[in-house]
Formats: C-alpha cells, sequence, structure tokens
C-alpha cells in the first residue's frame, strides 16, 4: 500500500513550489540582462562594418570590439539612449589616429572614422594631403593594394576612375586601389587609398576645429563622406565629443557575405581568418 508521502511525491511539484521555481529564474534573467546592459555600456560594445568607407583598413563584413571607456560617457554610450542626459561622464579625448565608433549629428545611425583632428587643431586638405596645423602630413606610396572581392564587397570604384580588377593569387579576384601610407604627428601611421586626381574632397579650406569638437576621416579617401562634407550635402561636419561611442579596438570576426545563419557551416567557410585581431594602424595586410 502506498504511504501518503509517497502519493506526494508521484503528485509532483506544489503551486508553491512553480511560484518559486518561476521567481527564480525570472531573477536569473533579470540579473543576466543586467550584467549585459552594464557591460555593453560601460565595457565594450560589437559594431559591423557596413561600408568601404574605411577600406583598406576595415572591409565590409569585419566585426569589431569597441571599447566604450577610453573617452567617458554620453547619452550614445548606452542602448536606446537610455538614460539620456548632456555632456559626458569621465571624459577623455581621443587622440590622433584613433579609428572611433560615433553617433551621427543629424540621424540615428552609428558610423566609423579615423580622428586627424582635434580641438583647436587647424585642418586643410590640398590635392589630397592633409595640412594639419600649418604641417603636411607625411604620405608615402605604397604598392597598389588588393581587396579580395566577395559577395558583400564588391569591386566599387569612385567617378572617373574605373574599377581595376587583377587575379593576384589561387584565381581569385581582387580589386585593386592606389595607396599611401600616412603618418600623424606623434607616430600613428595607417594606409589611405586615392582612387581619383583632384576628386570632390581633394581640397578642404584650412578650418579650426571648435572647441568639444573632431575632424574625422575615412582611409578610403574618395568614397568617405566625412567632415570634409556639410551634415546639408550628407557629411558629418565637425563631430561633437558628445557624440563619440568609443575606440575601436580589434576585429573579432570577419566573414566575405557568403554565409547564411539558416546553414551554420557556412559560417566558417566564409571566415576570413586572416583578419582576426587586427588593430587599426599600421600598413595594411
Amino acid at each position: 500500500m502506498a504511504t501518503q508521502s509517497s502519493r506526494k511525491q508521484r503528485a509532483g511539484p506544489t503551486r508553491q513550489q512553480k511560484k518559486d521555481s518561476a521567481a527564480s529564474l525570472a531573477r536569473f534573467v533579470l540579473i543576466v540582462a543586467i550584467l549585459a546592459w552594464t557591460f555593453r555600456s560601460f565595457v565594450a560594445a560589437p559594431f559591423s562594418i557596413p561600408s568601404g568607407s574605411m577600406l583598406p583598413t576595415l572591409y565590409i563584413g569585419d566585426y569589431l570590439v569597441v571599447s566604450k571607456w577610453p573617452y567617458g560617457f554620453s547619452r550614445y554610450s548606452f542602448p536606446f539612449g537610455v538614460p539620456a542626459f548632456s555632456g559626458r561622464i569621465l571624459a577623455g579625448a581621443p587622440k590622433r589616429g584613433d579609428v572611433v565608433v560615433f553617433r551621427h549629428p543629424t540621424e540615428n545611425s552609428d558610423l566609423i572614422k579615423r580622428v586627424i583632428g582635434l580641438p583647436g587643431d587647424t585642418v586643410e586638405v590640398r590635392s589630397g594631403n592633409v595640412i594639419l596645423n600649418g604641417r603636411a602630413v607625411p604620405r608615402a606610396p605604397l604598392s597598389p593594394i588588393g581587396i579580395p572581392i566577395s559577395g558583400n564587397s564588391p569591386c566599387r570604384a569612385v567617378p572617373p576612375a574605373k574599377a581595376a580588377v587583377a587575379v593576384l593569387s589561387g584565381n581569385r579576384p581582387f580589386c585593386v586601389y592606389r595607396a599611401y601610407l600616412e603618418t600623424l604627428p606623434g607616430g600613428p601611421s595607417y594606409t589611405v587609398l586615392d582612387q581619383v586626381d583632384n576628386g570632390i574632397a581633394d581640397d578642404f579650406t584650412r578650418t579650426i576645429v571648435p572647441a568639444g569638437r573632431v575632424f574625422l576621416m575615412g582611409d578610403n579617401r574618395d568614397d568617405s563622406l566625412d567632415s570634409r562634407f556639410d551634415r546639408y550635402a550628407g557629411g558629418v561636419g565637425m563631430v561633437p565629443m558628445e557624440n563619440l561611442i568609443g575606440r575601436a579596438s580589434f576585429t573579432f570576426w570577419s566573414t566575405d557575405g557568403g554565409a547564411s545563419y539558416f546553414m551554420p557551416w557556412t559560417w566558417f567557410t566564409s571566415l576570413r581568418g586572416s583578419r582576426l585581431g587586427n588593430t587599426y594602424t599600421g600598413k595594411a595586410e
């Protein structure tokens, strides 16, 4: 004959036990959400590259770790802009050459460019050469750079330049660009592309960077709507420090556009493994 205790065991968990279990699950989910929000807001967040304005430093399909703490925190540091406030907390200034993610001054989108001018600097662009505080930024010619053509990286040329395609290795096509190594005061070096002579952005009038703002440029100089363009012309103008979200640190994933969410094995066949761990100064690979 079954005892009373054995009948209770077969009856399953009590209503109180179910409530306790649901409450424990809710606490766990809440704790995980708070930790994720805290990490993403104050430590680091991912960012993916949607365009070729930072070629050859960053490819379309690169996924980056963006460090949040170097410049302090503003409302743009937090998911959905909450909490909303003006200014920055624990503010820190970027350095020339930093690659930064920032909120577009007039649109609800995040962009990525390189810091060229800091508050008080005079910036000019003359025939494609950057003049910083009255001195030309050294720009040394490099051998032409080949960018692999893939599903997310077509061979894009800025008119009147024409796409130059070459098969460099393994019968794989590459888009070939004219390249230079640019070195800012203090030593940061990086590769820039120059597709067009006398392009629309190859000349920029000498301007002083206002207090609380930075002058940003893309490394793909003829294919970047950056601080050389006013906002009404589609650019970003001088970007307020408040709009800085963080400093790009390194690439943790890179895909050539051939992956499908529904075919997990393609996540690895489309992986550009040589780009993992890349930082953003020095000659391009």
